[in-house]
């Protein structure tokens, strides 16, 4: 059956893969996507608080732009640093070891006293979080083979539709029924989770260690600087950026349009991330295993495509029913975070397992700074009026979906790169 790719150049961990039953491969990707839900959630619980956090701090959306981007930048700038040691450190220790201070991270971002603690805290929970998501990939990639990775794949990054399902209306609803805390409920809560959701991980994640055979000889700053540089990589990396573009110049704000501009009452909020999250929840593993059978360069490009008209309808909506909303968002939803699963099936197999923790933390800080650029450039480009309305949202969209054009037009290279020996 054709995936898209042949000839894998990419192994798969053998000491790994052969001790792991059906039932221990379940738990172990029901960790990792229990790490990823917590980091996901929260980067994601900022953006449907975003009508709050710029009424309670009393900031602009300029400034809840740096606060996003306080968490994206800090995580590219960790996700860079982390290619110094993260093919030379056991994985399994090195990730449980990072989200044990991912956990204090987030925990003192809902102790902040002010707007400039916040903004620290926000950075020091994206260093952690960003090299924990690059480092779960990298894991999947390690130990399940290319056949079964795209299901594999799906599985772990259902945690992002559980975040949405569970986690985003959960936490906004703390924050709207807790008082003594507000905002800062929903940190808490993801402090409280990300505990129980290490203690798991240290029951059900084994020792990875394979990488470790391979002998780095030179410099490694030479090594990184040849990883970085390669043409194949390089292709990669442009790829996974117009990737982040095209959905994060949009997201951060669809809760603020949504109230302002569209007429939905904030209360409905939580439902719309809800009914996104639960869709996104049944389709990322159909997805993977869509990619798996018909090919990852077909899946993404189709994705990719339909893509597109959810996102230009979500940044061009008047004044509309909460149902046609809720038809828009949960497609946008299903689509948008769809495309990620093909997408990073595709660019895990660029680079053998020897080096595929360095580049796909290289892969981790390309996508975190480029989320971020596009929330900073998309906060400087909407503007609210005095009337509290939002202006130049449609901007965003339409440059949004020129990335995502490109996107299906880059694939191709990397698709040819994965099929060239290295």
């Amino acid at each position: 059956m054709d995936n898209g790719l042949s000839s894998p150049i990419c192994t798969v961990d053998p000491t790994l893969s052969s001790v792991r039953t059906p039932s221990q491969e379940r738990f172990f990707l029901l960790a990792l996507a229990g790490i990823q839900f917590t980091h996901i959630l929260d980067f994601m619980i900022m953006m449907p608080l975003g009508p709050a956090f710029i009424k309670v701090l009393n900031i602009n959306t300029h400034q809840f732009g740096l606060l996003l981007s306080s968490y994206t930048f800090a995580a590219a700038a960790a996700g860079v640093f982390a290619t110094y040691y993260v093919d030379r450190f056991e994985r399994r220790k090195l990730l449980l070891s990072l989200y044990a201070f991912f956990i204090i991270a987030t925990l003192a971002c809902g102790l902040a006293p002010n707007y400039e603690m916040l903004f620290i805290a926000r950075a020091f929970a994206g260093a952690f979080g960003g090299i924990l998501g690059s480092l779960v990939q990298t894991i999947v990639a390690d130990s399940i083979p290319f056949e079964r990775r795209g299901k594999a794949l799906g599985t772990v990054m259902v945690a992002f539709s559980v975040s949405t399902v569970a986690g985003v209306p959960l936490g906004l609803f703390l924050a709207n029924h807790i008082p003594a805390l507000g905002w800062r409920a929903p940190f808490i809560f993801i402090a409280l989770v990300s505990t129980l959701i290490l203690y798991l991980g240290y029951r059900n994640i084994p020792k990875i260690a394979g990488h470790l055979d391979h002998v780095h000889e030179g410099s490694r700053f030479n090594q990184i600087y040849k990883i970085l540089t390669a043409q194949q990589h390089l292709k990669a990396f442009v790829f996974m950026a117009f990737i982040m573009v095209t959905g994060f110049s949009v997201i951060p704000y669809i809760a603020l349009y949504l109230t302002t501009n569209v007429g939905i009452d904030n209360s409905y909020i939580s439902l719309i991330y809800l009914c996104g999250g639960i869709a996104t929840l049944m389709s990322s593993r159909f997805i993977g295993h869509m990619a798996d059978k018909y090919g990852k360069v077909k899946v993404f490009r189709v994705l990719a495509v339909i893509s597109l008209i959810p996102l230009v309808v979500t940044t061009n909506l008047p004044v509309t029913p909460l149902w046609i909303v809720l038809i828009n968002s949960t497609a946008f939803f299903i689509l948008v975070s769809g495309r990620m699963i093909p997408a990073m099936a595709i660019v895990s197999q660029v680079v053998d397992n020897k080096i595929r923790g360095t580049f796909m933390s290289l892969v981790g800080s390309v996508q975190m700074l480029s989320s971020g650029i596009a929330s900073v450039i998309a906060g400087a480009i909407v503007t609210i009026r005095p009337d509290g309305m939002m202006e130049h949202y449609n901007i965003v969209g339409y440059g949004a979906a020129i990335c995502g054009l490109l996107t299906i037009w880059l694939v191709g290279y990397i698709h040819s790169d994965a099929k060239a020996p290295q």
